[in-house]
């Protein structure tokens, strides 16, 4: 017979979620904070459950990741930072590193890290993905590690 199982719903295992976010683009990360909190409280997590770190940019979100994911009452994390293309390059390298970093986190740990780096050519795709008219990509990263921890509940049985 063929099962097919999601993180949709179901339950969740207790233990922490740490949002790392950045300072830098401080106003659009606030919101990307905002809405990862929102998320997380209303899958069920308590205040108490949530833990905010602020780094100063996201080339180091991956470091502060790691920390936390070593804790063992850590279940998961929620990255947070804003990256908005400049004259140079430099956008381009600190995107992909920390993206790449991020996801060989992820599967080392087996922990879920929900991706919230925008990676945004102008000021205003940025605005639009941090609750305008795109949505809030930290609601998405944080709706992403509660399926992925519901699911990994569901795997256990």
């Amino acid at each position: 017979m063929l099962t097919e199982m999601t993180g949709i719903d179901g339950k969740l295992p207790s233990g922490k979620i740490v949002i790392i976010a950045s300072r830098y683009n401080e106003g659009i990360c606030d919101s990307l904070v905002r809405g990862s909190v929102d998320t997380l409280t209303r899958a069920g997590f308590a205040q108490d459950d949530l833990e905010i770190l602020r780094v100063p940019g996201a080339w180091e979100l991956v470091m502060v990741a790691a920390n936390a994911l070593d804790r063992k009452e850590v279940l998961g994390v929620v990255t947070l930072g804003c990256v908005i293309k400049g004259e140079t390059t430099h956008d381009e390298h600190i995107n992909r590193s920390v993206s790449d970093a991020i996801m060989q986190l992820g599967v080392q740990t087996r922990k879920p890290i929900g991706f919230g780096l925008l990676t945004c050519n102008t000021l205003e795709q940025a605005l639009q993905r941090s609750g305008g008219t795109v949505g809030n990509k930290g609601d998405e990263a944080a709706g992403a590690v509660v399926e992925l921890l519901r699911l990994g509940e569901k795997l256990k049985t």
